[in-house]
């Protein structure tokens, strides 16, 4: 089945005072997600390859070309993330299957240049469920001040046989961050920061 998009949605929010603080300059959270239709809803079906392997890389391209263009340079993003809600008539697999493979992926952190993991959510909702695009610096997991949310909704999406595929971003992290790097508290509680899980 070939790849039917009914519409891509941008999200854009700019912030100048956070708490009770003005910025030190404008900090953006942004998305850009694609609707589509489904292409295994109300089905079971054993091998979801062939679809993955023939949309994936299209809306990785799609997303990360607009998500890219709406920073005004990749060079402008700093934490990233990606998401996708699947319609009532279809599976959380499903949502997973468009994103979770390097075919999707890829092409958006190659564009960064990053060498952090995309942090993800995957749900099942109706329309105007909310969308929660978890976002963490691009190269760095334990950078807190980066560990940020998009959150937006669209009204019309998804329909019962759709999917909603997102890419989040942020121009930086947040504006007053003041709790630390994961790495202060591994110093503190005595773990060897090469190596976590040993203390």
């Amino acid at each position: 089945m070939n790849l039917e998009i009914r519409k891509i949605v941008s999200y854009d929010d700019e912030t100048l005072v956070e708490g009770t603080r003005k910025t030190a300059k404008p900090w953006r959270q942004f998305a850009v997600a694609a609707v589509v239709t489904n292409p295994w809803a109300g089905r079971f079906v054993d091998d979801l390859g062939p679809e993955i392997a023939a949309q994936a890389p299209v809306l990785g391209a799609l997303l990360t070309k607009r998500i890219v263009d709406m920073a005004g340079g990749a060079d402008q993003i700093e934490a990233y993330g990606k998401a996708a809600v699947v319609g009532l008539n279809g599976e959380i697999e499903h949502a997973s299957a468009l994103i979770h493979t390097l075919r999707f992926g890829n092409h958006y952190r190659e564009a960064l240049n990053a060498k952090s993991y995309l942090a993800f959510t995957n749900t099942r909702g109706g329309a105007n469920a909310p969308i929660m695009v978890p976002l963490m610096d691009k190269d760095d997991v334990g950078r807190r001040s980066h560990y940020l949310t998009v959150q937006f909704a669209i009204p019309d999406a998804p329909r019962d046989d759709e999917i909603v595929v997102v890419l989040g971003a942020a121009s930086g992290g947040r504006p007053h961050h003041r709790i630390g790097d994961r790495y202060q508290d591994l110093k503190e509680l005595g773990h060897d920061l090469d190596n976590p899980a040993k203390v």
